[in-house]
């Protein structure tokens, strides 16, 4: 293991140089990472290719467009994001002029995962760079491929003082934890998740955690069942299920359950079966990134299947290949293992419901879940389903897109997560937003409440208490 005191002394060395370095030269740096990006992609498309089979296209899609995206939206608006924001006066504080400043919270460290091992390593990393950080990147040991690939192309892009990219498993996580970074922003379960925060609170260390849970999409009677098959097959399976924001489970309502169960057969053909050949030899599906992970989701689909969980659509797997077809499950119960844990694998557990308000209540009994996924034409029941559920993102009529809108917040609520990430959200969880306030010199208001405390003093207060 290299010298990770060693590393940090030197980064936390280099931040009073990186707070000083102008807006423009930071946007040059973006730049350069961009240009290096273009030039590795077909390298990160073999890596992950490698890692996991993820087919090229989907890599191109999922995984480098959505960090172009990202980086040339920061490129574009970094010099307003850092310009100090003037905030209005109040009468109390007549004569002063109020200011926001962001400033670099100093040394970051980004725990990344192996789901999208390229895009959530870079996005983080881009609003670290455009905050003026110091950053260690941690790229998961789940796969080996693009964590030796985002450490070639770093170390390319950036010296060790600013970026840093340290490679290795468990232990190295926890020995980087153990170091008092400024921010930490992790990518990750729940579980993990906590492990993060209480190393965080050792050193008071701010945290951004993008977490999971069990994402619902619901589909109503209003909704366009072709349209809503196709929009959930791709959010379900792309990259083989292993996405945060994937739908976990569908509530559908029972009247329409066999149309949409109709469609998603077709969907799921026409996505990963065109040739006739097998969804097995289609060169458009993903495989389960390890043998732990296959294991824990042949037994999640197993023990639903002999508790009473019908196999709508799929259910083959072939451990060799850690391949698990895109399975459909219904006359799923809530009391069902696969329904009290994140699947995170091609697996789409079905419920059915009577009215919106059993379809609330089955929600609201769960952890509140990073994404919520509504199928209507009817606006009054959206804005009812919106209204009455919590979530860290809703997305309606259609699946995951939010992620990619540079203006939108992203992010969970408690157990899916803490704080914001993309855009200008993700600039400011790696600032300090600093409270200027600026007043006169010589005379103001607040003089005239000064000691000693006479009644004249009192009187004026008794009127301050009206202004403020």
């Amino acid at each position: 293991m290299q010298d990770l005191n060693k590393l940090f002394a030197l980064q936390k060395a280099s931040t009073n140089k990186l707070k000083k370095r102008s807006v423009a030269d930071r946007i040059l740096q973006l730049k350069h990472l961009e240009q290096l990006i273009i030039l590795y992609q077909p390298a990160i498309e073999t890596a992950i290719l490698a890692d996991f089979r993820k087919p090229p296209v989907e890599t191109m899609l999922t995984e480098i467009v959505s960090v172009i995206s990202e980086l040339r939206h920061t490129i574009k608006n970094l010099k307003d994001w850092t310009k100090p924001k003037k905030v209005g006066q109040t009468l109390a504080l007549l004569g002063t002029s109020g200011y926001i400043y962001k400033e670099p919270k100093g040394v970051a460290l980004i725990i990344a995962p192996w789901n999208y091992p390229f895009n959530l390593a870079m996005n983080p990393l881009i609003s670290a760079l455009a905050a003026g950080c110091a950053i260690v990147v941690k790229p998961s040991e789940l796969s080996p491929a693009t964590s030796a690939l985002l450490a070639k192309l770093l170390a390319e892009f950036a010296p060790t003082d600013e970026v840093a990219v340290v490679e290795g498993g468990v232990e190295v996580s926890q020995a980087l934890l153990a170091l008092p970074f400024d921010h930490i922003f992790f990518t990750g379960s729940p579980a993990i998740g906590k492990v993060v925060m209480h190393a965080a609170a050792n050193h008071l260390a701010s945290v951004t955690l993008e977490l999971g849970g069990k994402s619902p999409a619901i589909i109503d009677e209003t909704a366009d069942l072709q349209d809503a098959a196709e929009k959930l097959v791709w959010g379900k399976f792309v990259n083989a299920g292993q996405t945060c924001i994937a739908p976990d489970y569908a509530l559908v309502k029972q009247e329409v359950k066999p149309l949409f169960i109709e469609a998603m057969k077709q969907q799921i053909e026409k996505c990963y079966n065109a040739d006739k050949q097998g969804i097995a030899k289609s060169d458009s599906f993903s495989r389960v990134i390890n043998d732990r992970h296959f294991s824990r989701l042949a037994t999640l689909l197993q023990e639903a299947t002999s508790q009473g969980a019908t196999l709508a659509i799929g259910g083959e797997t072939e451990a060799a290949t850690r391949y698990i077809a895109p399975t459909v499950l219904t006359e799923v119960k809530t009391s069902m293992r696969i329904m009290e844990e994140e699947i995170f694998g091609p697996i789409l557990p079905i419920l059915t419901y009577q009215n919106s308000e059993e379809a609330l209540q089955l929600i609201a009994n769960l952890p509140k879940p990073l994404a919520f996924y509504i199928f209507s034409r009817d606006n009054e029941k959206i804005n009812k389903y919106i209204a009455h559920s919590t979530a860290g993102g809703t997305c309606v009529n259609d699946c995951l897109i939010h992620i990619a809108h540079p203006d939108l917040p992203f992010g969970g609520v408690n157990n899916s997560g803490i704080g914001r990430s993309h855009g200008e959200a993700g600039f400011l969880e790696f600032c300090n937003q600093r409270s200027v306030l600026k007043q006169r010199i010589g005379f103001t208001g607040i003089k005239l409440l000064y000691p000693p405390y006479t009644d004249k003093v009192r009187n004026l207060a008794k009127i301050f208490l009206n202004w403020v």
